[in-house]
């Protein structure tokens, strides 16, 4: 007995001495699997997220209202806030999930539908941003899709009944902008997978958004009395501080898009700002060519058209490369917004095409001329990067296309005659900014 009794605590502890190795690796290689943040990639992190907000609101609502006449100048303020409301309950019910989720080749899955997996104590990382938190990520990119849809807006402007907006809004973020986010910035994407260049959303953002207000601006009609009679900005002041806010919440647009507090992050930041003054400089200097005079309104567009074509090759490209890139654009982009109108005939309201759509396709197309592998590794050639440009288009176009017919044969898109001539700010909300004037 007494030897059966010692085999036994033998075997038992012979057991335990083999269990305890992989008991000790359990702990080891959970805390191998966990995320490792870094603290000071999560302040950057936020900060770029408020940066990118900002842009939007109050920055393109003032860059905007601005522009537009009088009677209007709240509607677009409205129209914004309401857009990047229903956004964002629409990004965390699941335009995020097919965005970044693992799916496929075109699509994600619903695997962080209604914001799963992003909040907790548990809380991980995600593929392309290893040291933030998800749940940072998420926000970072809820901002980016709020200003997309803000850039349509300038297209809509003046004619565009509220309710319709809102609807536009949700199915635009949830069945356009996710998609193309997830075809260029999700490792399974098909262009990621054809080595598509866009560091921080020339094409995801400038050229989709181009592309839907171009589309959405000929669906609707031309404003009453386009081509007939003035439509002069009614206050460029406002204008110029949306274009500062815009100017300065670029930083975070294209630094942030480096996901860290890094040199790469820095390099981003350099870009923008040297593509922001060649753009605005060679804008004023055709300016000046064409009709002898260098207008304020002249150059902030062209710095905002330098911002536009840099955005893409921001975080791939020196000193030289984003001069040259926000030149170009500051020459294209001025004859576009100058004869485009013209020769289309479309009331694309604020240039939203001829800005946003065509520097985004400078930016696109000469990112892989000017891309160092000194920054990162060039993964694109000017075809594949062209591809990708015309893919979005494409898609953006088509897709508002469908959306506004499937939601003019339930309500009328744009409101009445009688309300237009009134304007929106009365006939659709019942205010005034100046009701004292």
């Amino acid at each position: 007995m007494t030897h059966t009794l010692t085999a036994r605590a033998c075997i038992g502890g012979l057991t335990l001495a083999a269990t305890l190795p992989a008991w000790a690796q359990a702990p080891a290689a959970a805390a191998a699997a966990a995320p490792v943040f870094n603290g000071g990639d999560i302040a950057w992190m936020l900060i770029s997220t408020v940066l990118v907000l900002l842009m939007t609101m109050p920055g393109i609502i003032l860059f905007y209202s601005g522009m537009l006449r009088t009677k209007n100048a709240l509607s677009i303020v409205a129209h914004t806030v309401a857009a990047a409301a229903v956004i964002t309950l629409c990004w965390a019910m699941i335009g995020y999930s097919l965005a970044f989720s693992h799916g496929s080749p075109f699509f994600g899955g619903l695997d962080r539908v209604f914001g799963e997996g992003l909040i907790g104590k548990k809380v991980g990382a995600h593929i392309v941003a290893p040291t933030i938190p998800e749940s940072v990520f998420f926000l970072f990119q809820l901002s980016f899709a709020i200003i997309t849809f803000a850039l349509v807006l300038g297209a809509t402007a003046e004619r565009m009944r509220l309710g319709v907006t809102i609807v536009f809004a949700a199915l635009w973020s949830t069945l356009i902008y996710a998609p193309i986010a997830h075809w260029i910035w999700h490792p399974e994407g098909w262009l990621a997978q054809q080595g598509h260049m866009d560091f921080a959303g020339g094409t995801v953002v400038h050229i989709a958004a181009g592309a839907s207000g171009l589309v959405a601006a000929w669906v609707l009609g031309p404003r009453r009395g386009f081509g007939k009679e003035p439509m002069v900005p009614h206050n460029l002041l406002i204008t110029v501080l949306g274009a500062g806010l815009l100017w300065a919440g670029w930083f975070g647009f294209n630094a942030g898009s480096a996901f860290e507090a890094s040199a790469r992050a820095g390099g981003a930041l350099l870009a923008t700002q040297v593509a922001a003054c060649a753009g605005a400089m060679l804008w004023g200097f055709c300016e000046f060519m064409r009709r002898g005079q260098w207008s304020v309104l002249g150059t902030m567009t062209g710095a905002i058209a330098g911002l536009i074509a840099v955005t893409p090759a921001s975080g791939y490209v020196g000193f030289n490369g984003a001069m040259i890139i926000g030149a170009v654009a500051g020459v294209i982009c001025f004859f576009s917004v100058v004869g485009f109108k013209a020769l289309t005939g479309i009331d694309d309201s604020l240039d939203v095409f001829a800005l946003h759509g065509v520097g985004g396709i400078v930016g696109t197309v000469l990112t892989p001329v000017f891309a160092t592998a000194a920054i990162a590794p060039v993964t694109a050639t000017v075809l594949t990067n062209t591809i990708g440009a015309a893919a979005v288009m494409a898609f953006a176009g088509v897709g508002t296309w469908v959306i506004l017919r499937v939601i003019g044969l339930v309500v009328p898109l744009r409101v009445d005659a009688e309300q237009e001539k009134v304007g929106l700010d009365i006939a659709q909300h019942g205010e005034m900014l100046a009701p004292n004037a």
